[in-house]
């Protein structure tokens, strides 16, 4: 059982963010959200916030779970490790220097980068490729056997020149090649993804209508987020969802120019692909079609 000292609680205070999470004593009894102070009491607690994701955790179900976490890794030990005493299967927590938010546009690349990081770091342990990260083991309590490395907190950067010294990290395509079963942040990466590639085609009928494109929005994502067998929680989906919108309707030229130039500039990228494909003896067909179309596009951009 944790030997529980002040400083380790401190500690984990310190790392952990969530002010009313997730938790639960027993998961297939369902996990509910709680006070910060009830949630520590219980054996499974949310691992970070809603909206972003400080902790890294690789849930390891070997039976030498805790020498895989910090074998040969002097420079990039785990934060701690919650070990259950009967079997020996832990979760490995890595805290991260800066947080990554999973709500906005901007904000993407840290947060695929911090997936591909978490992959890295599960590919170094032999981890549960099926784990969600949504829940983790409360290392204060004393249901779980908790070993505490170090107090330093990890740059995504930095653990990935760690992970590729050593042939952890993912190739840069993993990400396409998990993209019909993604857990953890990848979920969110591959939602977003997903659906904002279908919104941009989807605005073409919500022009004057931003209420009508967000509807449209909300319903695809949270569609698309039904179909994992572990979905998101609703209000990640949902912060998914207020990111694209707010991105189109107030960054993207495609809203801002109006329906003539999106319309224009769909016809032209049509064509163009249309010329792609018709090639005969290595000749590129060209088509008066397509050259009005750009009459029109420098005539709407005047």
């Amino acid at each position: 059982m944790t030997t529980k000292t002040t400083k380790q609680d401190a500690d984990w205070e310190q790392l952990w963010l969530p002010r009313r999470p997730l938790a639960s004593d027993d998961l297939q009894a369902g996990i509910y959200r709680e006070s910060r102070p009830k949630a520590l009491t219980r054996r499974y607690i949310e691992a970070n916030p809603r909206a972003m994701s400080n902790l890294l955790v690789v849930d390891i179900d070997h039976d030498d779970a805790r020498l895989r976490a910090i074998w040969d890794r002097h420079d990039w030990l785990p934060n701690a490790v919650v070990e259950n005493p009967e079997n020996g299967h832990a979760h490995a927590v890595w805290a991260l220097a800066e947080a990554v938010t999973r709500t906005e546009y901007a904000h993407r690349k840290p947060l695929a980068y911090a997936s591909a990081v978490t992959e890295g770091l599960r590919r170094s342990v032999d981890g549960d490729q099926a784990y969600s990260g949504l829940i983790t083991k409360n290392p204060t309590h004393e249901g779980w056997n908790a070993s505490w490395y170090t107090d330093k907190l990890y740059s995504l950067r930095e653990l990935d020149e760690r992970l590729s010294t050593y042939g952890f990290m993912p190739p840069p395509g993993w990400a396409r090649t998990r993209r019909k079963n993604p857990v953890g942040l990848g979920r969110n990466c591959s939602i977003f993804e997903t659906a904002r590639t279908w919104a941009y085609r989807e605005v073409r009928h919500h022009f004057g209508n931003s209420s009508g494109l967000w509807q449209a929005i909300s319903a695809h994502v949270h569609h698309l987020n039904a179909e994992f067998s572990d979905p998101l929680p609703r209000s990640e989906a949902h912060h998914i969802a207020v990111s694209i919108h707010r991105w189109i309707i107030t960054q993207s030229r495609m809203w801002l120019d109006g329906a003539a130039v999106y319309e224009a500039n769909f016809i032209a990228m049509q064509s163009a692909r249309g010329r792609k494909g018709g090639t005969k003896s290595g000749q590129v067909r060209r088509g008066d079609k397509f050259d009005h179309v750009q009459a029109v596009l420098k005539e709407l951009r005047k």
